[in-house]
């Protein structure tokens, strides 16, 4: 380009998506940015709003963009040719929508670019859409220029997290994908109006090897979200919605049994979504399309919650020994930072194509299109972890490698040869303290736990039980036994210890060179009771010194302190 800037123009580019997009290439000095909408004075506002310091810190909305970024005004139903001709793109990205309701002339935009040689990818999560964008392959072969769709978290970063799995199967039966976006993030309009437009409506999913009827907000699964590493997301039913994996995981594996993509949103009262679905499929209702403003607003009325939010990939098949495995790619991202996930697609391929590094041209789904490793190095600019489970096999794994997944490769020796597996024996020494109050010391006394003393000798048996591990700690000759296994359905991924009628779960959560075990719910008799009335307090493994050193307190808002030991442990 010979110091010419590199031009990217962005439909829909002050909207919830390509406004993001636009944020996350303002640090490019290479770029020119036309940030472009039917609306100029909305587009203004937002450049003014990106160039503006937030709370005085560079990067991300500061006005030290280092991108020339430009306000414009485009109107998908103008003339085309005109428009960009005028403007002079390298690529054109559409991040407006529905995708779902752009009628005959669909790929009007796309063919617009195709015809004057630009190169073109958008965030469509329409099935038709993306399926159909290969009708434009040979035009955009004719003019050396690529035409990408679905450049977003279905099927882009989707398949991407597929194609990292792929490896340990020799057959692959069952794919199934979700995304649960966090009940405090604001959707936007277009994002419910494409929902809208299929829910109760017949989608085409596998089942038994064959397509199959489905039917959008009614059909569900359950799943526990848990990226290694972190605390898992509470479990949450995924309703299916109409995705391009749908269409493209048919033609990827031939023989594929099952296929599933869902959105699991939290609180579970969004939920009623379902139940008017089924209006629409019992055609009491011709859509509910024209209620799609009304359920936005519902959504934002129900932000209540943990601000986080996540997605997976599980696959389920035959690995290279003939034995049945189930595998699992996570994510799960923090606070504001899970809505910049459906635009980390199209910044990795902006500056790839920077670099030097341009897709072939042709027209076709982003599927494959970018690796797993593409959108790693993206996430480690925001609060998003991501990690692969083994999450069924044949030889069971150790209880803590089996809850951490891969967040187990973390673990220092001391803490890795601690939680081995197997029976074995562990001693050191240990402080312990106890609470005063009298609710604390029948809890104590209940329980078994030890008195105070300074320097006591203490010795912890691990006993495997099938799924579980028995470990009887021995304090100066006072014992006490708890179970440890690995939680169930609403609990999976999460550690339960189990002290007589009581259980606690907890996540466990690698925080440097410590384990943190952090507690997200505690049952009575399989009774869930409230969670602001956990025992609790600051529960933490580490290696010093080469050896294992443990934190345990207990208590609560009712008992205050319990009991607290310390110390380290040396596996004999």
């Amino acid at each position: 380009m010979s110091g010419e800037r590199f031009c990217v123009l962005i439909i829909g580019g002050y909207g919830t998506f390509g406004g993001r997009l636009a944020r996350l290439l303002g640090d490019e000095p290479r770029l020119r940015l036309l940030v472009a909408g039917r609306s100029l004075e909305k587009a203004d506002d937002f450049v003014a709003d990106l160039r503006t310091p937030k709370d005085g810190a560079e990067g991300l909305g500061s006005n030290n963009l280092g991108a020339m970024v430009q306000a414009v005004r485009f109107d998908r139903d103008g003339d085309l040719t005109e428009q960009l001709t005028r403007m002079r793109p390298h690529l054109v990205i559409d991040a407006s929508g529905p995708f779902q309701s752009f009628g005959k002339h669909a790929y009007k935009v796309a063919e617009a670019c195709i015809d004057l040689g630009i190169d073109y990818a958008d965030i469509a999560d329409s099935t038709g859409f993306v399926a159909g964008i290969g009708g434009l392959d040979a035009a955009a072969k004719a003019k050396g220029a690529f035409a990408l769709s679905g450049l977003s978290s279905l099927p882009a970063l989707s398949f991407a997290a597929l194609e990292a799995m792929v490896p340990h199967f020799s057959r692959i039966d069952s794919v199934a994908a979700g995304i649960a976006p966090s009940a405090h993030v604001r959707i936007g309009l277009n994002v419910v109006r494409a929902i809208a437009s299929y829910a109760g409506k017949k989608i085409t999913v596998r089942r038994d090897g064959r397509p199959a009827a489905g039917r959008g907000l009614i059909d569900a699964m359950r799943v526990t979200v848990a990226a290694p590493g972190v605390a898992p997301l509470r479990s949450r039913t995924f309703l299916l919605v109409d995705a391009p994996d749908l269409a493209l995981l048919s033609a990827r594996f031939a023989d594929l049994k099952s296929s599933f993509t869902g959105v699991g949103t939290e609180p579970q009262p969004l939920h009623l979504l379902s139940l008017a679905a089924r209006l629409v499929r019992l055609r009491l209702l011709p859509s509910l399309l024209p209620f799609a403003r009304l359920l936005q607003r519902a959504s934002h009325a129900f932000a209540i919650g943990d601000h986080r939010g996540g997605m997976f990939v599980r696959v389920g098949g035959v690995d290279h020994a003939g034995k049945r495995l189930t595998c699992g790619w996570h994510l799960i991202a923090e606070g504001d930072d899970g809505p910049f996930i459906p635009v980390i697609g199209l910044e990795a391929l902006v500056r790839r194509l920077l670099s030097g590094v341009r897709p072939e041209s042709g027209a076709r789904p982003a599927a494959g299109e970018l690796r797993l490793e593409d959108f790693e190095a993206a996430f480690r600019r925001f609060s998003i972890t991501s990690g692969i489970r083994m999450e069924h096999q044949a030889a069971p794994l150790p209880l803590y490698r089996q809850i951490l997944g891969s967040a187990w490769e973390q673990m220092p020796p001391a803490l890795a040869a601690l939680h081995a597996g197997g029976a074995r024996v562990a001693s050191g020494r240990a402080r312990i303290e106890r609470g005063g109050g009298l609710l604390a010391r029948i809890v104590a006394g209940a329980i078994g736990f030890p008195r105070a003393g300074e320097d006591v000798p203490v010795t912890v048996r691990f006993v495997p039980d099938g799924d579980q591990e028995i470990w009887t700690r021995d304090f100066g000759g006072k014992v006490f036994r708890s179970i440890q296994v690995e939680g169930q359905d609403r609990d999976r991924h999460l550690l339960a210890e189990v002290f007589g009628p009581f259980r606690v779960l907890m996540a466990l959560v690698p925080d440097g060179e410590k384990l943190r075990l952090v507690v997200r719910g505690w049952r009575f008799c399989g009774i869930p009771l409230p969670l602001f009335l956990a025992p609790g307090g600051d529960t933490y493994e580490e290696e010093r010194d080469g050896r294992f050193h443990f934190h345990v307190e207990i208590g609560g808002r009712l008992t205050g302190l319990v009991v607290r030991y310390t110390g380290w442990l040396v596996v004999e």
